[in-house]
């Protein structure tokens, strides 16, 4: 479970562009406050400013509009219901029709008071409203309950995300399970076919893993996984993927490579495991994996290709371990073009 939770880190950060959290590094929420008068803006400031709150000010309806679309923009939202440009009925309409995530919690405030005045309101789609002037003790209440339904759904949103690499990822590697790599093998195949252009098919086997289990133990089997998959991420380029396809098979997608280039990564990758060995428990390890390699074609299907990478990683296997071979669709390299073995 602890790599399933790095994975999550890993692409929480690689998302970052697009959540920001609703508490500063210091453990304040940022409010957002859009009110065209300065005095009711800076006694608003003031105010939330002495519950620990942090502002974030805008003067009229189109810079506040502009300010709450960006992806750093405060979670709640305090909006003026008259304002220059855009009302904050406008402003939280607009908001709600992009239906994006987090949420952004919206309390107008407005000196309108009337029954009809509410509804409006409430139908643009805010959260709250409150009467100018306002009680600082109703403010102040209001903000609480806006505060727990952000950081409510905050956590739900981490659930749902953790929910989703469970179903995607390996929980032992951290890395794509089967049907997520293959899932990407078929999106990158779709995407070579429509930009002509290559992308490389990697299937690996550890060699004899099961020598590992049996003299050492699956925890120790289960470190070398966890070690090679480390590997894998940290030395293969953004854009490439690998996932677990098996009990000690792996499969690395490699976009933009061609037969030539996808042999030679997958060399690269071969020394990066034989040329290191694993330390577990005071156990020195020395660990050896076969490559199968292919490339895209046309005419082929994912299955297709994956079964003649399958084929390449057999012959590799049968002619001694601890090598790289490759297959064309119809080809077979020559020699030259096939690692020995090591």
């Amino acid at each position: 479970m602890t790599h399933l939770i790095e994975s999550i880190q890993r692409e929480s950060e690689e998302g970052a562009e697009d959540y920001v959290a609703p508490i500063d590094s210091e453990g304040r929420m940022r409010v957002f406050i859009a009110d065209d008068s300065a005095m009711s803006r800076h006694l608003l400031e003031a105010t939330i400013k002495k519950w620990g709150y942090e502002a974030v000010t805008a003067t009229d309806g189109e810079q506040a509009w502009d300010m709450l679309q960006k992806n750093d923009a405060p979670r709640l939202a305090i909006l003026d219901w008259m304002m220059p440009g855009f009302s904050g009925p406008e402003v939280c309409r607009m908001l709600r029709a992009k239906n994006r995530e987090p949420y952004t919690y919206v309390l107008l405030l407005t000196s309108r008071d009337q029954k009809e005045d509410l509804i409006e309101g409430m139908d643009s789609g805010a959260d709250d409203y409150l009467s100018k002037p306002f009680d600082q003790q109703e403010l102040n209440v209001r903000l609480r309950a806006g505060r727990r339904i952000v950081e409510l759904q905050d956590e739900l949103l981490r659930v749902r995300e953790a929910l989703r690499l469970q179903a995607t990822h390996d929980s032992l590697t951290g890395l794509k399970n089967r049907g997520m790599i293959f899932d990407r093998l078929c999106t990158e195949l779709t995407r070579s076919k429509r930009e002509q252009t290559p992308c490389g098919i990697v299937i690996l086997d550890i060699d004899r893993f099961k020598l590992i289990n049996d003299a050492e133990g699956h925890a120790a089997g289960d470190a070398v996984l966890r070690e090679l998959a480390r590997r894998f991420r940290e030395n293969i380029r953004p854009y490439d993927a690998v996932g677990r396809y098996g009990g000690e098979e792996f499969l690395v997608l490699l976009p933009g490579c061609d037969l030539t280039n996808t042999v030679n990564q997958a060399e690269r990758l071969r020394r990066l495991i034989a040329d290191k060995p694993i330390l577990h428990n005071g156990v020195t390890l020395c660990v050896t994996a076969s490559f199968g390699a292919t490339c895209y074609a046309p005419s082929m299907t994912p299955e297709q290709l994956v079964q003649i990478a399958d084929e390449a990683l057999y012959r590799a296997k049968n002619g001694g371990r601890n090598r790289v071979e490759a297959q064309a669709p119809g080809i077979v390299l020559p020699e030259s073009m096939i690692q020995t073995a090591f």
